[in-house]
């Protein structure tokens, strides 16, 4: 037992606890590539056992924002791995690259076991819907950092794809479908401006909101981004993808034009896919813009995929299969910028 250290507010003895809590969960994401244990200097991974003959590796980072803080009031930590999860995996599956394994960073001001437990869990159960690999990870204990019960998330994944199958947006065609695939809710962006409408109604987290059928507001809030890898891998094996939109801050303005080429735009059909509840909800508290809601949330829809129109009723027949919402909500056109049609 380190008491020098304890009595500068960092308790080994509860590290070592997080680490007995964590093996089980990491060790349920194991996959093809997998290699070594928790505890080592570095994680690792077997790339050959993907048998790519030209592999391009897509990596990305990210973290879960302010989410956080509605995480911290209603103290509800078993979901907020997933988030980060979905926030970097998301990403490289855009590339179309297959995300093989994933780290985690948590930064915490005191090391409370069954809290860091329990936002493991979360990161280990966003793996498994993403099927890549929990191979390392760090929990520092920072005291003077953060405030009482207040933490820190972030993450990195690295994924794969075949060189000559990247998906880049030089395909894009004017004239290409796009094929949004629902939200689950406002995912891990926006929530600084979401804050700040729920604080200047008066509003508590614990509310029940008779417009979310009687469910806490903080528990709309929390529900964890949804996880696109699997079933959009499978439209990537069995249609011709053009370009992949994930749709986190900067909403459609922002994001979707980053597949399109120079001179290219979008049109989206307003109506062609159910806007949530949350989103009519924090537009009439905050009295938000309609149009500005999607420069800043993604407004239902979390992921766009572009097709030429002959590939369109596979891809959306695909997603369905696998338990995704998906439908047609707009079109690339020759006109740059992005132009919401209702």
């Amino acid at each position: 037992m380190a008491k020098t250290y304890e009595n500068a507010g960092v308790n080994l003895e509860a590290g070592y606890e997080v680490v007995r809590r964590i093996k089980q969960h990491v060790a349920s994401t194991a996959r093809t590539g997998s290699m070594g244990n928790i505890g080592s200097f570095g994680g690792m991974f077997d790339l050959s056992a993907l048998g790519l003959r030209e592999p391009v590796l897509v990596s990305g980072t990210d973290g879960v924002g302010t989410k956080l803080k509605i995480a911290f009031a209603m103290d509800k930590h078993d979901t907020i791995g997933i988030d980060a999860v979905a926030m970097c995996v998301n990403d490289v599956l855009a590339q179309g690259a297959e995300p093989l394994f994933f780290l985690d960073y948590v930064a915490l001001g005191h090391n409370e076991p069954a809290k860091v437990e329990a936002i493991v869990a979360g990161v280990a159960e966003g793996c498994r819907q993403a099927g890549c690999a929990l191979v390392g990870g760090e929990t520092a204990e920072m005291p003077g950092m953060y405030g009482g019960g207040e933490y820190d998330i972030a993450g990195y994944t690295t994924g794969a794809v075949e060189k000559s199958k990247l998906i880049d947006g030089s395909k894009v065609e004017v004239g290409d479908l796009l094929v949004g695939i629902a939200s689950s809710g406002v995912h891990s962006n926006g929530f600084s401006l979401v804050r700040k409408i729920v604080a200047d109604a008066g509003l508590g987290y614990t509310d029940c909101i008779p417009e979310f059928g009687g469910r806490r507001l903080g528990d709309v809030l929390l529900t964890p981004t949804r996880i696109y890898v699997k079933p959009v891998l499978d439209v990537i094996r069995n249609c011709n993808v053009h370009g992949i939109s994930h749709i986190t801050g900067g909403g459609f303005d922002e994001n979707i034009p980053r597949v399109l080429k120079p001179g290219q735009g979008i049109s989206v059909q307003e109506g062609s896919w159910e806007i949530l509840p949350v989103f009519r909800f924090l537009e009439r508290l905050g009295g938000v813009p309609h149009r500005e809601m999607f420069n800043i949330f993604n407004m239902g829809i979390g992921m766009v995929i572009v097709l030429a129109p002959s590939e369109a009723d596979k891809a959306i027949e695909i997603l369905s299969a696998h338990g995704e919402k998906a439908t047609v909500i707009g079109r690339v056109t020759s006109t740059p910028g992005v132009s919401i049609e209702s």
